[in-house]
């Protein structure tokens, strides 16, 4: 005789996404701003990478903003925090090196939950929806918080015009609820190459220090954010549709079926294309990079609640995301909106 354990597992559930919320930092940093900072003007910002403004956090930590997103995300749901079975977070920017959830669920309230962090950059968001889907469809789990959230400013040189004009700081959650058979969580790929990991990178920089007779340690902290621009950009208008497409083929979708792409929040070029290389036009791209730049695993979820809050994204509408960023790490996702 099964367990109640084995039973569970062995019952394979659908997926659907059900409620959004975001959480963006008060204090907003304009490309005039940093003009009076380095090197740089508006005209040349824009230009390059369609930002105008992001949100710098100061006084509120990630795991504030991380929370507040899950909690609206929540309440969209119409669930309550004790109705949550696992929080998955997906940041690489956490309060705690050990990890930031254990946080967020204490201040959710969401006391029934486990909760752990997720570290995969900017394709941290869809790389934890995936995850969670699985503990859904495996029966363990009904209700999981996916939260992307990140807080770059503080690793950002900010008297490096290549890469301070780039980031901001912000969270973003979905809730995603088993669902028995119907499953809308249609298509996914992720992707992974190491050997292009110098291209973006936020290392350890470490001195060595004796500690005694032949004894010694590696001690220091991390760096500020690296990039190499060119590579990136090369690597993203290249891998991004393939990484698209291939998820569309799981799904057994054509981008005709596509209604709404949302793409990482990186930079506008990249957006634009991606966008002309799968041939979806520009009134089905969902784009708010402009208000917020950069924010890492936070842009896909922050631009997929706002549609929502604008009325763009409806119940039932087809919407592939995709993530890309350091690692090098990429994926994507095709889901149907809501029940």
């Amino acid at each position: 005789m099964q367990s109640v354990k084995e039973s569970a597992i062995n019952a394979k559930n659908g997926i659907t996404i059900i409620g959004s919320g975001s959480a963006i930092a008060n204090q907003v940093i304009s490309n005039e701003d940093l003009s009076q900072i380095v090197d740089t003007s508006d005209d040349w910002i824009s230009s390059r990478t369609g930002i105008k403004q992001r949100h710098i956090a100061t006084s509120t930590t990630l795991s504030e903003l991380a929370a507040q997103a899950g909690q609206k995300a929540i309440a969209n749901a119409h669930l309550t925090p004790l109705d949550i079975d696992l929080i998955i977070l997906a940041t690489s920017t956490p309060d705690d090196l050990f990890g930031s959830a254990g946080q967020v669920q204490n201040l959710i309230g969401a006391t029934r939950a486990v909760a752990f962090d997720l570290t995969a950059a900017c394709s941290g968001f869809v790389f934890s929806l995936v995850t969670a889907s699985q503990f859904i469809r495996n029966g363990v789990y009904q209700n999981v918080l996916v939260i992307g959230a990140d807080c770059l400013s503080r690793w950002v040189d900010w008297g490096d015009r290549t890469t301070c004009v780039l980031f901001g700081d912000g969270a973003g959650a979905v809730v995603c609820q088993g669902s028995g058979e119907k499953d809308n969580l249609l298509g996914f790929e992720m992707c992974s190459n190491g050997a292009l990991n110098n291209t973006l990178n936020l290392s350890y920089q470490g001195n060595l220090q004796d500690i005694g007779e032949d004894k010694k340690i590696n001690h220091g902290s991390f760096s500020n954010i690296t990039m190499n621009g060119r590579e990136v950009y090369r690597f993203a208008v290249n891998k991004v549709p393939e990484v698209i497409e291939k998820a569309l083929f799981r799904a057994n979708l054509t981008t005709d079926d596509v209604d709404w792409l949302i793409l990482h929040q990186a930079n506008k070029r990249i957006i634009d294309a991606v966008a002309s290389r799968l041939k979806i036009p520009e009134n089905r791209v969902i784009s708010n990079l402009q208000n917020y730049g950069n924010t890492s695993a936070a842009s896909i979820p922050l631009a997929l609640d706002e549609a929502l809050k604008e009325g763009k994204i409806k119940s039932g509408d087809v919407v592939a995301v995709s993530g890309f960023g350091a690692g090098l790490s990429w994926g994507a996702s095709i889901f149907r909106w809501g029940n």
